[in-house]
């Protein structure tokens, strides 16, 4: 028989009579320096979420209504996807000028976009490299035509394109856009053209090249991302304005397409899906020439904003 049977057991007791061992808190996962916390990585992923909606909205919604065979689709969206047709598309492009539009838009966008790149760069290079009487009072001049409403220069340029017998041509638009488009990227190339050392200049001249060899050989090639950018700011300038050329181009034959896409309004009725098919196929070229320089856009953009 044993004699320690019905006696407590030292270990026994002491275990019984033990505190559990605390559970130290999970500590927080430390944000580590450049790292960004989840939640504003989840506060700012929604945002982006939002603002990419919003923005894409109008474009998908454009679309979709061109794809509905009557003129009243858009009070009935949901009705579209049992009859989607593309009888809007051949519409336009059979029974329409919409092809003449098309070329006189690109006549007027590419040689704005040419015109207006060419002197931007040649002033934006002027400017950044040399100094000379008025340098300061240029580029404010530059500045100062930016704040002018499109309403208060319609006269006066209506009467200068008048009197120089400019009128219901396509140099008309060309210079009235090129009055818009160069000021600003004359800034946004004097500083693109301030990120390129000067020492390239003293160089090229050094092998013999005369001030427009250097910049025409030398510096413009280095611009690249610059020039980009101020040829699709200028080219979508041109591209679908329309209170100038529908001032300024008096004849059927020398609409644009921003004109062209009015001729759907009467007084009394309005082709809504026309007017939608049409928007589509004007944002097609757009969309391939942003497609061309994206590439450069944000080296452009960072670099022209960064010195000037």
């Amino acid at each position: 028989m044993s004699t320690t049977a019905g006696l407590p057991v030292a270990g026994a007791a002491e275990a019984a009579t033990a505190v559990p061992p605390r559970k130290r808190p999970a500590s927080k996962r430390q944000v580590k320096r450049g790292e960004r916390p989840r939640s504003a990585s989840v506060l700012i992923h929604t945002v982006l979420i939002i603002a990419s909606f919003i923005a894409a909205f109008p474009i998908g919604w454009i679309a979709w209504i061109s794809l509905g065979p009557d003129k009243t689709d858009f009070l009935h969206p949901g009705e579209i996807a049992d009859k989607i047709s593309f009888e809007n598309y051949t519409t336009v492009l059979n029974d329409t000028s919409f092809l003449q539009w098309f070329v006189n838009s690109l006549i007027v966008a590419l040689g704005t976009c040419l015109l207006g790149v060419f002197i931007a760069a040649s002033s934006g290079y002027a400017v950044s490299r040399m100094r000379f009487p008025g340098h300061r009072q240029l580029m404010w001049t530059f500045l100062v035509t930016q704040m002018f409403p499109v309403a208060i220069l319609m006269v006066p340029l209506y009467n200068i394109l008048a009197n120089l017998g400019l009128l219901d041509t396509y140099w008309a638009l060309i210079l009235v856009y090129c009055t818009t488009a160069i000021p600003y990227c004359a800034w946004l190339l004097k500083g693109y053209f301030d990120t390129i050392p000067a020492e390239i200049d003293e160089a090229g001249r050094i092998d013999g090249l005369t001030p427009f060899g250097t910049f025409y050989r030398l510096i413009l090639p280095l611009a690249r991302p610059g020039l980009a950018v101020a040829a699709f700011y200028t080219f979508l300038t041109a591209w679908a304005e329309v209170a100038y050329a529908s001032v300024f181009m008096l004849s059927d034959d020398k609409y644009t397409l921003a004109i062209g896409l009015t001729t759907f309004i009467s007084e009394h009725d309005t082709q809504w899906d026309l007017m939608a098919a049409t928007s589509v196929l004007i944002a097609i070229p757009a969309s391939l020439f942003f497609y061309l320089v994206q590439r450069h856009l944000v080296t452009g953009l960072t670099a022209g904003a960064a010195k000037s």
